[in-house]
């Protein structure tokens, strides 16, 4: 091939590179070893052929008798600077050299023209992975994900996916659990082996007790050294075996659109973790297979309840005197028809922390949350009621449904029926199928729980406003803060709120409206779940059609937001919508007040903390700080009206929660 038939790319000025010098090139994607030495220039493949070491972070050496050799700077393997050829004894056909000429003082590396990308193992995956529906990936490239990584790229190219690239793989998990929570669909993590993968399992479990989809895709050591204990080489399968309901590697011999769907299949069908583990040497491998998708494998959801048992509930709800409804987290896809079912029957309706915002506190039915973060509302309900009808509830023990109580239970999952103790009637089936037999066989009940309903909303809202007097210059009270929140936040909000003594007040105080929804860190209670799935929760806004223009409003203390800071800049880098309500009260609070309750000194839950305000303002977004309760509404409603990362610092009182 002639000179006039390479394409040429510049590799600088000359003058860059001093006499007796390498250093490393990337000329189209070819990464080069270039060479000034001894008044020449040359150009070779900058991979050692022992383990692939960058032979431009190299030196050029004397070795014996007077000879100067290029030496990897990994090994110390020898190559002659102008022609390649090594020493002799391994690999004696040398380096791939490359044309290299001088133009006005700039270098340039001449390279045949790129044949067509040849289709490989994970383009088909991927390929398989859009086609059953997976739209945004959280991760980090890294070395041993790097043929996975750029088949990802092809895709965000052809506009098939959406990537993050995320600073913490933490931060990544949280943000695809919270993205599987609120729309039932998977995200994808994408991480490197070793400690890559192992930083995904906090996020992963929080996606697996509370039964969020999400597909974790992480790199792996070459097969050629894998076991042998090489770098960053752990047992991933055995690693993820017990947070993922699948997790198998991806090999030179496997159906790979067929592995693919299967992991698609799991998280979405199971709403549970699925994980592929790819060897560095088998992402590139050539395929010729076909992708897959979910076209007859996936059915018509769909589970009618039992007749007898539909007729059963009917009569034990007609003859309660006192019957509710709790719902939870599971019954969102029902939820007009629930409330439309509550609403004919006149059953004040309670929510596990969970369910928060399923029917707005200015509902006529709606009672609040239930349990440790929830309103007396709810407990007197409860404490009152002589029949509970849940849907889609765990029965969690922090929401605190007594066993003792007459109890209907329904649920899509057998399992769940029952699950920590007997109940009266458990009644298998879809929650909205339940609410469709049920439509026309029971009418409001004798008592009327309603006006009672409205007469505690109006006893706890005149408590809540005097709890406002007990602040005594150590902060603004945690009322004051989510009472600000709730009259300015949009009526179709998502909020995503992280854990500790914000998290219950949250809960306690903040009364929803419209469609707002609420993402949490339900089962597993993880710190630092917050603005992580603040952004998850953005990226869904910007692939369901139904979440798009809604807004993203995250809250923490400022123990959670120190657990992930850096990813703010991920939210400026990519223009997340997000709104990030922090309260700083410079502890730990939520321990430190378990610690007084136990009876053990408070002991190492202070904070030393930055100015929040402006660590957002020096990661590009926006920050203010809050010290006086009547500058929060102005505040907030400011960091709302930003287009991007936002982040309001409220100085708070951690007794006035």
């Amino acid at each position: 091939m002639t000179k006039q038939q390479l394409d040429w790319y510049s590799a600088g000025l000359a003058k860059d590179l001093p006499e007796g010098r390498v250093k490393t090139v990337t000329a189209r994607t070819t990464s080069i070893c270039l060479v000034h030495f001894d008044g020449q220039w040359s150009a070779m493949d900058n991979h050692c052929p022992h383990q692939n070491g960058p032979l431009g972070e190299g030196a050029i050496e004397k070795g014996e008798g007077g000879k100067s050799w290029i030496r990897c700077p990994w090994h110390g393997w020898d190559f002659d600077p102008l022609t390649g050829k090594p020493p002799g004894g391994h690999e004696d056909s040398g380096q791939q050299m490359y044309p290299v000429e001088l133009r006005d003082g700039e270098v340039f590396i001449g390279l045949e023209a790129e044949p067509p990308r040849e289709t490989t193992v994970t383009d088909v995956m991927v390929e398989t992975m859009t086609n059953w529906g997976v739209q945004s990936v959280f991760g980090m490239v890294g070395h041993s994900n790097l043929g996975l990584s750029d088949a990802i790229r092809l895709a965000v190219e052809d506009k098939r996916l959406k990537y993050y690239g995320i600073r913490h793989e933490g931060a990544g998990a949280f943000a695809a659990s919270a993205y599987g929570k609120l729309t039932g669909k998977p995200a994808a993590c994408l991480t490197i082996a070793g400690p890559g993968a192992t930083n995904l399992m906090t996020g992963m479990w929080d996606a697996k007790v509370d039964r969020a989809p999400v597909l974790a895709l992480t790199g792996q050591v070459q097969t050629q050294v894998l076991g042998a204990g090489a770098f960053q080489d752990i047992d991933l399968r055995s690693a993820f075996q017990a947070v993922s309901a699948f997790s198998q590697p991806v090999l030179s011999s496997s159906n790979h659109a067929e592995l693919m769907s299967l992991a698609c299949k799991t998280a979405i069908v199971e709403q549970d973790v699925a994980h592929l583990i790819f060897p560095d040497d088998v992402q590139t491998l050539p395929s010729s297979k076909p992708a897959s998708g979910p076209s007859g494998r996936v059915s018509r959801q769909g589970i009618q309840p039992q007749e007898a048992d539909i007729e059963q509930a009917a009569q034990m709800i007609a003859e309660a005197r006192r019957p509710i409804l709790v719902v939870g987290h599971g019954a969102f896809p029902a939820r007009d028809q629930v409330v439309a079912m509550a609403g004919e029957m006149g059953l004040p309706v309670m929510t596990t922390f969970k369910a928060k915002g399923f029917i707005p506190d200015d509902h006529p039915n709606a009672g609040g949350v239930m349990g440790r973060s929830g309103t007396p509302i709810a407990s007197w309900f409860l404490n009152e009621a002589d029949l509970v009808l849940t849907l889609g509830t765990s029965f969690s023990n922090h929401t605190g449904i007594t066993p003792s109580k007459t109890i209907i239970q329904v649920d899509h999952d057998r399992m769940q029926l029952g699950k920590f103790h007997r109940v009266t009637l458990p009644v298998w089936g879809d929650i909205g199928a339940f609410c469709s037999a049920m439509q026309g066989r029971v009418k409001s009940g004798a008592t009327d729980q309603l006006n009672e309903l409205a007469d505690r909303w109006r006893m706890w809202r005149d408590e809540k406003h005097r709890r406002l007097a007990e602040e005594h210059g150590e902060g603004v009270h945690s009322f004051a803060i989510f009472d600000a929140l709730g009259r300015v936040a949009p009526d179709d909000a998502i909020f995503a709120v992280d854990v500790g003594n914000n998290t219950y007040s949250f809960g306690r105080y903040l009364e929803t409206k419209g469609s707002q929804r609420v993402l949490m860190s339900g089962y597993l209670g993880s710190i630092g779940f917050g603005f992580p799935a603040g952004m998850g929760a953005w990226a869904a806004t910007q692939d369901v059609a139904a979440l798009k223009g809604r807004k993203v409003i995250s809250v923490s203390g400022d123990g959670g937001f120190g657990q992930y800071p850096m990813d703010f800049t991920t939210a400026v880098k990519y223009g997340m919508d997000v709104t990030h309500i922090l309260l700083h009260n410079g502890q730990l609070g939520k321990i430190s007040k378990e610690q007084r309750a136990g009876e053990w000194p408070v002991w190492q839950t202070d904070l030393h903390n930055p100015s929040f305000a402006a660590f957002a303002k020096l990661c590009g977004g926006h920050g203010s700080k809050v010290s006086d309760a009547k500058d929060l509404e102005a505040a907030i409603r400011k960091a709302l009206g930003y287009n991007g990362p936002a982040l309001v610092e409220i100085m708070a009182d951690p007794e006035l929660i």
